[in-house]
């Protein structure tokens, strides 16, 4: 999968998680599963997951007439691109990172902390803004 085109906002993360969690939905299986503080109305709902569509964040297929969303970047690579955005540029921290200390993470399998390490101790390609 392709890196997303900007960053996703603090919402748009809680979206992508429900994707991730539950793979495929549509605008209204979105709306039913979100958290009590994401009040919108159906039509927020969807206009913010269009915005997502274009940012590259999810993907879209049409099933049976009906708009299904999918999450179009891996929970790591998203995940990673950020904590390594922070931990390397904000704060300032050079050498290895360990990714042991997102262990406790309901979001993250194991096999998906050994590809965050992965991710966090690779070597930035040239011209890469994180």
């Amino acid at each position: 999968m392709n890196q997303p085109s900007t960053s996703p906002s603090d919402t748009e993360l809680e979206l992508l998680k429900l994707f991730w969690a539950k793979g495929a939905m549509s605008a209204r299986e979105v709306q039913d599963s979100l958290p009590p503080e994401i009040d919108w109305a159906a039509s927020t709902t969807r206009t913010v997951l269009e915005r997502m569509r274009g940012k590259g964040l999810l993907s879209r297929r049409s099933v049976h007439g009906m708009a299904v969303y999918a999450a179009a970047q891996e929970k790591v690579a998203v995940i990673g691109v950020a904590l390594k955005r922070m931990i390397r540029n904000v704060l300032e921290i050079d050498g290895a990172l360990p990714a042991s200390a997102f262990s406790g993470s309901r979001l993250l399998s194991a096999n998906d902390l050994k590809a965050l390490e992965d991710l966090l101790n690779a070597d930035d390609p040239p011209g890469d803004p994180s």
